[in-house]
Parts: structure tokens; sequence; C-alpha cells
């Protein structure tokens, strides 16, 4: 039989005597073994044939016949003296990986070498454990499964090492076979990786999750050390997170008490693992490690760190990451804004840096909005909207709160303002004891002129804002109406707005009283309203007198009547040149809005 298979000559048999004692059949018993409360009533001869520690213990008592031995913290308690006592007395069993750690501890415990006995059990747990164990992936983590309960002693004799050490070479290289086996030729004859074929060199993620936390940290910092893929690493930190911290959520959403101390260690741990590449981690996942992180009162140190990680890929978050709920006092806001400002200003102070910088000009265009950092700014000005009509209810939301939320990113961010005002709407909707200075101070983040057709019709009409922020639109609306007809008919002379808006504005507030003043704003009110309606009933008429052109067009032909449409068609093209503050979009979307208007009207 093989040796390496370990499996030892066959003699008599151990069997229980009673509840904690053990004894061998047909074998006189001059001695007792106490091992953690489990007796042994053996023979010492061949104990004392093989084990140097129990000689000893003879011999210092030779002079008094010594009846009974206690060993004290026996690694792996009786079990493991059982196993040690079967290989003295000739008993069959195997050596496997669920049991070579216990020998090699116990066989150390009772200097079982090859001083005292040739062939010993130490040499023959440290053979199988060079020769079968540190040859299979699947040993090495159930050997270290059982040297969790053999610490420090299993670290001592190097052990856990070498089965860490195997765990890494055996998965870096599989690795590396993996990806030669996804090389090939193109249809140009160039080398490259098919990405679609399923990598199958990654099976050990489940196996590691077995482990317990502070064993697994060192067989992933191995992992990290031997150059196994990010995206490998965080896949495995994914799954073993799941494992542990998934069971914590549901006893904390039901109300079992119980310590946090071990999920806590566990959460830490997972985001000082976390490879350092961008995008390795998913953020769905970072999002909900930063969830158990607040909830757990994991370190502050722990929290920023994921803080900033979800910042450096914001673009690519959802509402429902951002929702995060706040697990402080009842009186305290729904979700946590805190958390989320925080990770707004980590975007944005990454889109100030030189790194973003250097990739925009890797995406050199005549337009800034093709770098990578614009898109995602313009994604994430999005997100931001969203998550500020969500929140925007919760009648605990300080006004302080709301508006650093909406600021945390710069000007240029949003485009289009109809998001902004929807949150800020539904904001003022929720708290209607808010004052005059206050609701002033919250609309002016909104910028008017960047709100479309519809959300201008809206607000226009909105009793919730200052009278204030509705002239404004209602100006801006105006002017918008007025330079689509001044580029329909340019040889006209119209007054310029801007200029006027602006004296009369000044002079309302410096020389009237406070009473006249607001008398005086809604009377230009309703004057604006009345031009806004003369405005749209004459694009109107220039609609119908569009629809009339094209019919006469389809009925003849003639060069003069073809000369005499182009002029025209060119005098309604009313969008052609809108504001230069508008967006490059702006023209279709007029469009569409324009036949909208002439519906209203």
């Amino acid at each position: 039989m093989d040796k390496h298979h370990s499996q030892l000559p066959l003699a008599k048999c151990l069997r229980q005597h009673c509840a904690s004692e053990w004894v061998f059949r047909d074998v006189p018993s001059d001695i007792s073994i106490v091992v953690d409360g489990g007796i042994f009533s053996l023979h010492k001869f061949p104990l004392v044939s093989r084990s140097g520690r129990i000689r000893k213990l003879v011999a210092g008592h030779r002079d008094s016949d010594i009846s009974k031995i206690e060993l004290l913290s026996l690694p792996g308690g009786p079990e493991s003296f059982e196993l040690a006592a079967k290989f003295c007395y000739g008993v069959n069993f195997e050596i496997t990986s669920a049991n070579v750690a216990q020998l090699c501890c116990v066989s150390d415990y009772l200097e079982m070498t090859e001083e005292y006995s040739k062939n010993n059990l130490g040499s023959r747990a440290e053979e199988y454990v060079e020769v079968v164990v540190s040859k299979n992936l699947e040993m090495c983590v159930e050997v270290l499964k059982q040297c969790e309960n053999l610490l420090p002693l299993a670290d001592e004799l190097k052990i856990v090492s070498r089965c860490i050490d195997a765990i890494a070479s055996k998965a870096c290289v599989e690795q590396i076979a993996s990806s030669f086996s996804r090389l090939e030729y193109s249809s140009s004859g160039r080398l490259h990786m098919n990405r679609q074929t399923k990598c199958e060199g990654d099976w050990w993620i489940e196996d590691l999750s077995v482990l317990r936390i502070d064993v697994y940290q060192r067989v992933i910092t191995a992992m990290k050390c031997r150059g196994v893929r990010p995206e490998s690493i965080a896949a495995s930190l994914v799954n073993y997170a799941q494992k542990e911290l998934t069971k914590k959520s549901i006893s904390k959403v039901d109300g079992i008490s119980g310590s946090n101390g071990h999920e806590k260690v566990v959460a830490e741990t997972i985001v000082s693992l976390m490879p350092v590449e961008k995008l390795a981690v998913p953020v769905s996942f970072l999002f909900g490690l930063l969830r158990s992180a607040v909830m757990l009162d994991c370190t502050v140190a722990c929290r920023l760190d994921l803080e900033r990680r979800i910042g450096s890929q914001l673009d690519i978050a959802t509402l429902d990451d951002l929702l995060i709920p706040s697990f402080r006092n009842a009186g305290d806001t729904l979700f946590d804004v805190d958390t989320v400002h925080r990770i707004l200003v980590n975007f944005s102070q990454l889109e100030d840096s030189d790194e973003d910088m250097e990739d925009v000009s890797v995406f050199e265009s005549g337009s800034p909005t093709n770098s990578p950092s614009q898109t995602a700014l313009f994604k994430v000005a999005k997100l931001v909207d969203n998550y500020l009509a969500e929140i925007a209810p919760d009648a605990n939301l300080k006004l302080n709160k709301f508006i650093a939320i909406a600021e945390s990113l710069p000007a240029h961010a949003r485009t289009i303002h109809d998001g902004l005002y929807r949150a800020i709407d539904i904001y003022l909707k929720a708290h209607q004891g808010l004052s005059d200075p206050d609701r002033m101070r919250l609309c002016k983040l909104i910028d008017f002129q960047k709100l479309t057709q519809e959300a201008g019709a809206h607000a226009a009409q909105n009793e919730r804002l200052p009278l204030q922020s509705i002239v404004q639109v209602l100006y801006f609306e105006q002017m918008r109406l007025r330079n689509a007809l001044f580029c329909s008919y340019p040889d006209d002379d119209h007054k310029p707005m801007h200029q006027s808006w602006r004296i009369n504005s000044g002079a309302l507030s410096a020389a009237m009283s406070p009473r006249d003043n607001y008398a005086s704003l809604r009377r230009e009110n309703r004057e604006l309203k009345l031009e806004l309606a003369r405005m749209r009933m004459r694009l109107n008429d220039l609609e119908k007198d569009h629809v009339c052109m094209k019919k006469n067009m389809e009925k003849s032909n003639s060069r003069r009547f073809m000369n005499s449409f182009t002029k025209t068609i060119g005098k309604l093209n009313i969008f052609g040149h809108s504001s230069s503050r508008e967006s490059s979009s702006s023209s279709k979307r007029s469009q569409v809005t324009d036949s909208k208007l002439t519906e209203r009207t």
C-alpha cells in the first residue's frame, strides 16, 4: 500500500468503555491518561516507546508507581489523542486532509519524532502535507479550516503558511492557464484574448468562503502578492461578504439581539482587502457594504474608504443605491443625507483632479462634452436631481442639507434645470412653512433660462414659487418668444428688453414701498402674461400660414411660387437661431414644444 495514503498497520481496536473513558479491548491497562475530561485507560509501554513527552513524565515518577497522567491543553483534545494512541498501538486508520493538521499538532505536543521511533507519527503527517495536501487546492482549504482550532501551534509548525502559499500559487497558475486557453487569432492574424469565453480558473471562490475571516484575510493577501486578477479577488470578497453579512442584516431587521463584533470585523476586513483598481468591485456591492458599515458602526476610516471608492464610479450608480437608510435617532431624516453629500464631494473632487484632465486629453475633440468626465458629470447631475426629488418630502429634511446636496456639483453639470426645479417644487410643497427669504434662497438654485418650455409654463403658474421667481420665469419665456420672432422678422424694430426690465426692477425695489412694490410686480406680471398670450396667438397664425403654403406647394410647381415659398419659410423658421445659452439639442426640442404650444393656444 502506498505509504502516502498512510493506512497504518492493523491491531487491537479502541472502544469507548463509558461516556468519558476509552479502553483497548484485550489489552491490560496500567495507566490512565486524562485529556480535557476524557480518560484513556491504556498500557504505558506502547505510549512510552513512541512519545517522548509521556516517556519523560513516566520517568519522572519512577520511584512512585505512576498510574495517572494529565495532559493539559493538548491540541485537538481527546479526538487528537485518540488518533495518537491508535498509532502507538498499531490500530488501522487513514491520514486524510480532515485529520492531518490534528496529527501534526498532537505529534509535536507528544514529541512523537524520529528520535524516539523510526517512521513516527510526526514524520508521517509532515510527509502527507508535503506530498499530498500541497498539490491540491481543495485539500489545502480543508486543512486550513482544521487549523482554525489549532492556533497558534499550527502556525508555529508552518502548516498554515504552507497551505496558504500552495493555494495562492495554485490559483495563480490556474488563472494563467485559463488565460492562455482564451487566446485566439483574430481575422487580421493578431493574437488577442477572447473576453466572451467564460473563465474557468476561479472555481476556488466558493471554497474560500468557508474559512474564518483572519485566515481568509491571509489567503487573499497572498493571492494579491502572487498576481491573481483583481476581478477574481473582488468576486471572492463579494461572495464572502454576502455569506457573512446577510445573516446579520436579517437579524437586525427581525430585531434579534446579539453581538455584532464578528460582522464588524468582517466588514472592515473586506474593505481593507479590496483591489485598488477602479471598477474592479461592483458599485452596487460597495453601497451594500456601506449600509452594513453604517449599521455595524464600523470605523470612520472604513466608511470614508467606501465613500471614496463609490465617488470614483458614481456615474454608474442608481437611485436605489443612493437611498441609504438612516440608522440614527427616530427624529432624524429617513435617509442618510450626510453620507450621500460626502460621496458627492468625493466625486466632484475627482472631476477636478489631474488624472481626469489627462483622460480628457486622450479624447480631445471640438466640444468639451465629449470627454468621459463630462459625460459622467451629466449622469451624476441627473441622478442627484432624482435623489433630491426622492428625499424632498421628508419633513425632517433641513433646508441647509437640501441645498448642500444640490450645490455639491459644479454649475456646468446641469444643461437643463427641469429635474432640479421638480425637486425644489416638491420640497416647497412638503415644507409650506418656509419663510420668504428661505424660499428665495432655495429658488436661487434654479437657472430659469435652462428650463424647457413645459417646465417654464408650469413655473409661470406655480403659486409656491416666490413672486420674483415667477417674474423671472415670465421674462425669460417672453424673451424666448421675442427672440424667436425677431429671428423670423429681422427687419422689425424691436426694443431690447434686457436693459428695460433690469431698470424697471431696480427702480421698483429702490423707490417704492414694499406694498407698492408688490402691487407693481403683480401688474407687471399680468402684463407679461397678456403679452405672452399675444405672442402665442401670433405664433399660431404663422403656423397656419405654414400649413397653407405647404399645400399650395404640392399643387403648383412654378419657379415663382417656389421662390416665394423659400423666402417665406425662411421667416417661419423661428427656432433656427435660438439663444446661445441653450444646449445643442434645443432646436429639436423646440420643434416638439412648438406644436404643443400651438395646441394649448
